[in-house]
């Protein structure tokens, strides 16, 4: 007489099945997870921008003016009243940003976080603070902000 024996392991075909369910799923989820990513990274550059204008208010406070925050006292490049990177809390070797003043005169400023070439924000378009109050990023990365880029979160 003929016994029947159970297998209790997987078939290839079965195998095979869930190995194609999961890179679909991959491909899926992978470039949502790279979005939130980048956009959790220029959250940091935000708030770090905010400090940095919190930075330039002190320093106006104690020199009546916004000129010479930066290295060597001069109006512009890498500043000295704050951290040169962001997210600001991380090592300058991780940084997705370098902060700079992009213009200070005495009574207003612009302040810039530029993604960083090495980092995966490359290409994302350079962060703005204005001294007035004003928000910018430059979404489209062409180097010049458009009427409809005067925001974070457009």
């Amino acid at each position: 007489m003929y016994q029947r024996t159970n297998n209790t392991g997987f078939s290839l075909v079965e195998l095979m099945i869930v190995v194609a369910i999961m890179g679909i799923l991959t491909m899926i989820a992978y470039p949502s997870y790279q979005g939130f990513i980048k956009g959790s990274n220029r959250s940091a550059a935000q708030a770090d921008l905010m400090s940095f204008a919190a930075a330039m208010e002190r320093h106006k406070a104690a020199s009546f003016t916004y000129k010479a925050a930066a290295v060597s006292a001069a109006d512009t490049g890498a500043p000295t009243i704050y951290h040169k990177h962001s997210p600001s809390a991380e090592p300058y070797a991780d940084r997705k940003y370098d902060l700079t003043i992009k213009q200070a005169a005495g009574s207003n400023y612009i302040l810039e976080a530029k993604p960083t070439s090495s980092s995966m924000q490359s290409g994302d378009g350079s962060l703005l603070f204005y001294s007035d109050g004003r928000r910018a990023w430059d979404k489209d990365n062409n180097g010049s902000v458009s009427a409809a880029e005067y925001c974070w979160s457009c």
